[in-house]
């Protein structure tokens, strides 16, 4: 298969909720970041890209990652992923999106970032791309200069998207050949160790130690939850 993260992995289906249905090679694939060489150094470069975003958004507060799963999406005409948000075992998470393949019918559309031609006259300016929503608002509410809540990102080939994982989110269908190919993945966020010991008194660390505090934020936490 192709060599860029082409079927590899289990069937991952059971814990997403993406349509992806429409073709006999159409599949959502656990991507094996463990005990795998090649996962295991792309999930290095994977951590190092999580903690640096923590930098960049929570400033002081030191964090670590871990990731919790990765996995690989192969869509066809007609598929398509609702609207949803990730889970992730720990109260901080973040997930993103890699795009890997994209048809060459989405790769002819205006990207929205540049120019939106608008969707009047069954356009299709959006088939296939992805679809970030934050809030809700209306042409009134933008008009009341209220900020913009939506926003449509063209799938381009070696993009990568990461955001916090309660970000609201969809995959609009396409149509016609090819295969639009993207990974997704769950990083796990919490407090360093010295972070959390910094907010504690010497008494609190006695009594209740850091594994607690861990458990308590269910880092440890093996529990079954839908990754998205």
């Amino acid at each position: 298969d192709d060599p860029i993260f082409g079927s590899v992995g289990k069937d991952h289906s059971f814990g997403l909720v993406g349509q992806i249905r429409q073709n006999e090679r159409s599949s959502q694939t656990t991507f094996p970041h463990k005990n795998d060489e090649v996962g295991e150094q792309f999930s290095s470069i994977l951590l190092k890209l999580a903690i640096e975003y923590m930098k960049h958004t929570v400033g002081d507060i030191k964090c670590d990652a871990d990731i919790q799963t990765i996995w690989a999406l192969h869509s066809y005409e007609g598929d398509y992923n609702p609207v949803h948000d990730h889970g992730t075992r720990t109260q901080m998470g973040l997930s993103c999106i890699l795009y890997l393949k994209v048809p060459p019918q989405i790769e002819a559309l205006g990207n929205p970032s540049e120019v939106f031609e608008g969707l009047n006259n069954s356009s299709g300016a959006i088939d296939g791309f992805t679809h970030l929503i934050w809030g809700q608002s209306s042409r009134r509410d933008i008009l009341q200069l209220r900020g913009q809540t939506e926003d449509f990102v063209k799938p381009i080939v070696g993009t990568m998207l990461v955001f916090p994982n309660w970000l609201k989110h969809q995959v609009l269908p396409f149509f016609g050949e090819g295969e639009r190919r993207s990974m997704a993945m769950n990083w796990n966020i919490y407090e360093t160790e010295e972070e959390l010991e910094s907010w504690m008194t010497a008494r609190e660390s006695s009594k209740y130690g850091i594994s607690q505090l861990n458990r308590e934020s269910g880092i440890s936490d093996e529990s079954e939850k839908n990754e998205d």
